[in-house]
């Protein structure tokens, strides 16, 4: 640092020893303060230019000043604090195009007088500090011993400080106060516009009162860290010294035999588990060579976790576990009368399924599928089939599976990796011979993650799954002994493999009569108890429960019947709890006050026969349903046939077939061969709204041309369903059971089948058949004779 010996008896001008304009540049966040000797970095094109101004053309001399807000473009000397420190710049450590780092040597400060613009380079003209030569006076010796006093007890609590604070104490001392009162500012970490307040006081008790005041708040923020810092410790060597006694604890324990490790503990569990067990030879070898790898893991790693996992799965399924079967099928019949009514002929499947099943002494090849619409107890079912056999019961829906490791499981070298559905269901049920129900497999996925349903095809095939390997076990399970039960909607949708290994049983659904039942003995006191009335508070009569499953609930199944049961419920719960009555009843008069209108009316949508009207009888996945077929005439628009009502491919190609086969044969008659020269025809079948398809209408179509061609209405109450060939073979179709009880549900009586349907009605029960005329045809003139007499 450049000194000047100055007399103190006469007065030296510090411009005569430093330049009056010097180059200024910014620097943020706290100011330099003046007696440090220390490394700068700057930035900036500009700034970096003028630094090399000043180390080329000024000696080296250059002023720094701290700008008022950081990160603010500098524009003008308002943007600057007006004093600053000169500095001389000794060495240029690194330089590149935007950067610069020097090391200089903060001299003294100087304030502000005017700015200058030389040679494109920002200068300031400036006044310089001085302080007076010779020993400081007793108050400012005072303020001195007071900062040295506060930088003690700052170094006893922030040993951060202690170098650099126990440096300036020592060789500065009190004989330069001013420069001590600098260097311990510089030291400080306080924010940098109280920092500049200090740079900015010249007279030296004034920035003393100033520092003392930085240091009273230091000292706080350094006891207060200084308590935290405490707290922290006792609390971190109280947990270290339970952690230790504990340890010691369990040490003391095991040499005294009171207590085994953790290792030992789980190894002695599997053990003890694997001794009750009747495990494979392949899975007693894999669970010997897991144990021995268990023993050799330490409990901390992350693999013991995951053998001692697969461990727990592999010898908490139930190797050799089996409940015992019920042989008295007299038993069973009664649980499954006791369960469901009606649904005689599937029930009488189920049975000779479990007769088979005890006479062989196993389950092999015996793959129940259940077929039918929604709501008619095909899960319910399955449920009576586990009683009935004193089987454990576990369902799980397969609907929207997409994950072939949902079935076969997930490998171990995957995070989180589990066994599949299967593997899970058998540790729940804890026997090797549950009833498991994969629900709606008519609508299982496939993804990019694998097909579930080619994963099954292991899983139900009778001569693969006695080795049914999944993918986190990777040992053989024998799942021949498990019944397996499967629902679905629709036949379609299912894969063929698949398919062909099941025994399908289809529920076509209830009729009015076994509707009424079933609401009388399960459905009423269902929903009296999960609404906690009485018969005595609540009654519906018969009258009110056929007027609700004629007008509110025609679905195939009692899903909807069950639905408007507890609306009923609901309502009478209110009026009970507001006083209004000491008794519901509900009858066929006062229905509508707690279900509102009906919801179906009776299927004759016209009130008289036109000629083209027809009523066909259809096949959904909901049940059977009953449509009517529309045919008109278009005079002048020419020749040909017109068809909406959101007709399929197939039920379009059946139209042609019909208006094909209907032109041909009225061809030898002048009169109706004119009407279809002079008109074009218009076949509707409503609901435009829903998308029909299948090739049972054929014959319906055909008779409402025909009878829109004679002119004659189709005999009233006759419904029909048939396919038609060109020919005019009526050609067999499928759902007789549905279409039947469609017939019956909406009071259509008599109905014309294809001849080669006989054997299928005649197989239907007794009391579906009951009240019912049925004509069995093989050619379309047959029908003409019955439709048109």
């Amino acid at each position: 640092m450049s000194t000047q010996n100055i007399d103190s008896s006469s007065l030296v001008l510090v411009s005569e020893v430093y330049p009056d304009n010097i180059v200024v540049v910014p620097v943020e966040n706290r100011p330099v303060f003046p007696g440090l000797s220390l490394p700068l970095m700057f930035g900036g094109k500009e700034v970096v230019r003028s630094i090399e101004h000043a180390i080329e053309k000024e000696k080296g001399y250059l002023g720094v000043s701290m700008v008022r807000e950081r990160d603010a473009s500098v524009k003008g000397a308002s943007d600057w604090y007006p004093v600053g420190t000169l500095m001389k710049i000794y060495k240029v450590l690194k330089k590149e195009d935007d950067q610069i780092h020097v090391f200089a040597q903060a001299i003294t400060r100087f304030e502000y007088v005017k700015e200058v613009m030389r040679a494109g380079i920002r200068h300031w003209q400036v006044n310089y500090d001085y302080e007076e030569a010779g020993p400081p006076s007793n108050e400012v010796k005072a303020f001195t011993m007071a900062v040295i006093a506060s930088v003690k007890d700052l170094i006893k609590l922030n040993p951060m400080f202690q170098e650099q604070m126990r440096l300036a104490v020592t060789q500065v001392g009190t004989e330069k106060p001013g420069l001590l009162m600098d260097l311990v500012a510089s030291f400080l970490s306080a924010e940098g516009h109280k920092l500049q307040e200090i740079l900015a006081t010249f007279p030296l008790m004034d920035r003393g009162e100033k520092l003392l005041l930085l240091l009273k708040d230091e000292i706080e923020v350094s006891q207060l860290q200084q308590d935290i810092q405490k707290q922290i410790e006792e609390r971190v060597s109280k947990n270290q010294r339970e952690f230790f006694l504990r340890e010691q604890l369990k040490v003391i324990k095991k040499e005294l035999g009171l207590e085994k490790d953790d290792k030992t503990s789980e190894l002695e569990a599997i053990e003890k588990k694997v001794k009750k067990l009747q495990l494979s030879e392949e899975a007693q070898k894999v669970v010997e060579e897991e144990m021995d790898k268990l023993r050799t893991l330490e409990t901390g790693s992350a693999e013991f976790n995951v053998t001692r996992s697969y461990l727990n799965w592999l010898t908490d399924l139930p190797w050799g576990v089996y409940s015992k079967d019920n042989t008295d099928l007299k038993k069973a019949r009664t649980i499954l009368d006791q369960h469901h009514y009606g649904l005689e002929d599937v029930k009488q499947r189920i049975l000779e399924s479990i007769s088979t099943i005890v006479r062989r002494g196993k389950v092999a090849g015996s793959i129940i599928c259940l077929v039918g619409p929604p709501g008619v107890g095909k899960t319910s079912i399955g449920k009576s089939i586990a009683d009935a056999m004193g089987r454990q019961f576990y369902r799980f829906s397969v609907g929207g599976m997409r994950d072939e490791a949902e079935i076969k499981g997930h490998r171990r070298t995957y995070i989180g990796a589990m066994p599949g559905k299967l593997i899970q269901s058998l540790k729940r049920t804890g026997v090797a011979n549950p009833v498991i129900m994969l629900d709606e497999i008519d609508k299982i996925g496939a993804s990019y993650q694998g097909d579930p349903a080619a994963a099954l095809l292991e899983v139900l095939d009778p001569e693969q799954n006695s080795g049914f390997l999944d993918h986190y076990l990777d040992v053989r399970f024998d799942l021949s002994n498990v019944l397996f039960v499967t629902t679905a909607n629709q036949l379609d949708t299912i894969p063929a493999p698949l398919l062909d290994r099941m025994d399908v049983i289809k529920l076509s659904g209830y009729i009015l009569e076994e509707k009424l039942e079933i609401a009388k003995r399960y459905l009423l006191p269902k929903q009296r108890r999960e609404h906690g009335l009485k018969a005595s508070e609540v009654s519906i009569s018969t009258s009110a429960l056929r007027m609700m499953i004629d007008n509110y609930a025609r679905e195939a199944g009692i899903r909807g019947l069950e639905n408007q049961i507890k609306k009923i419920m609901r309502k009478a719960t209110l009026e009970l709890a507001e006083a209004e009555v000491g008794k519901v009843r509900v009858s066929a008069g006062n229905l509508e006050d707690y279900l509102g209108a009906a919801l179906f009316s009776t299927e004759e949508l016209y009130k008289k026969a036109l000629p083209g009207l027809t009523l066909g009888l259809a096949w959904t996945a909901m049940g059977g349903a009953t449509l009517y077929i529309e045919a008109a005439g278009i005079k002048g628009a020419g020749s040909g046939l017109k068809q909406t009502g959101q007709l399929g491919k197939v039920m379009q190609e059946s139209a042609e077939i019909a208006y094909s086969y209907v032109r041909g044969l009225v061809a030898q008659d002048p009169v109706m061969k004119r009407f279809f020269e002079e008109h074009q025809i218009h076949l509707h079948v409503p609901a435009g709204a829903t998308p029909k398809d299948g090739p049972s209408a054929g014959i319906t179509m055909a008779l409402a041309l025909y009878s829109l061609a004679v002119g004659r209405p189709v005999k009233k109450g006759l419904g029909m369903t048939g396919e038609l060939s060109l020919t005019g073979k009526v050609l067999p179709i499928g759902g007789v059971k549905e279409k039947t009880i469609a017939a019956k549900r909406v009071k259509v009586f008599e109905l014309i089948f294809p001849a080669e349907n006989r054997k299928d009605f005649e197989a239907l029960p007794e009391h579906v058949k009951e009240g019912l005329s049925v004509h069995f045809v093989e050619y379309f003139d047959e029908v003409l004779k019955i439709a048109l007499p």
